[in-house]
Formats: structure tokens, C-alpha cells, sequence
């Protein structure tokens, strides 16, 4: 059975893509995918990623924040990728919480409900 497809988000086109999964070669899988509308260079998020409206630019920093601490989207063994924040409001709340704490940014953003 082939493999299905993953996402690929360009971030400055707010555009996401599905292309077939990296492979493994001779670069380990890591070869640079580059985005059709401004030739930058694809970030791959998984394949439970659902793409934001274009237009909704809260939603896109938010995105912004998950992929830049680490956080992707990837298909878990008994469902989803599990809970993400969706608004700058919660990861906020969540990155108050990290430094608190301590806990890393990853860990912390990931977290459904705060203690």
C-alpha cells in the first residue's frame, strides 16, 4: 500500500500543500521542498494538519509559533495529533506558563488545560 499524503506549509503565502511523504535516501528524507508561489522553502507539518483560512492571520501566527517551538502535527497511533492552541490568546497563556514553570515551550504548548 503507497503511502498517503502529508502537508507542507509556506508560511508567507499562508498556503499549505500535500505532497508525498519524504523518503528515505541518500539525504536521509530531507530534501528541500520549495513552495510553488514564492519559491521559499516548505516547512512539513504532518499529516493531521488542517490548514487555516488564508485570510485569518491570528490563526497563521499561532501556526507560526507551534512549528517554530517544535510542535508539528503528526498522525498518532489512536487518532489525531492531539490538542494545539488556536488562538494567540492561548498560546499566551501557555508560553506565561513556561516560563513559570520552567517547562518547555513545546511541552507547555501542547498542554490542554493549564494546572
Amino acid at each position: 500500500m503507497a503511502p498517503s499524503n502529508t502537508s507542507y506549509v509556506c508560511l508567507p503565502c499562508r498556503a499549505s500543500y500535500k505532497q508525498a511523504p519524504p523518503r528515505s535516501g541518500p539525504d536521509g528524507g530531507r530534501s528541500e521542498r520549495s513552495c510553488p508561489r514564492c519559491a521559499g522553502s516548505l516547512i512539513h507539518v504532518g499529516s493531521a494538519f488542517a490548514a487555516p483560512r488564508r485570510r485569518d492571520t491570528a490563526a497563521w501566527r499561532t501556526l507560526s509559533v507551534l512549528l517554530h517551538a517544535g510542535v508539528g502535527f503528526r498522525q498518532g497511533c489512536c487518532g489525531g495529533p492531539g490538542w494545539r492552541p488556536r488562538t494567540p490568546g492561548e498560546v499566551r497563556a501557555r508560553m506565561t506558563y513556561a516560563r513559570r514553570t520552567g517547562e518547555s515551550f513545546a511541552r507547555a504548548l501542547v498542554l490542554r488545560d493549564l494546572p
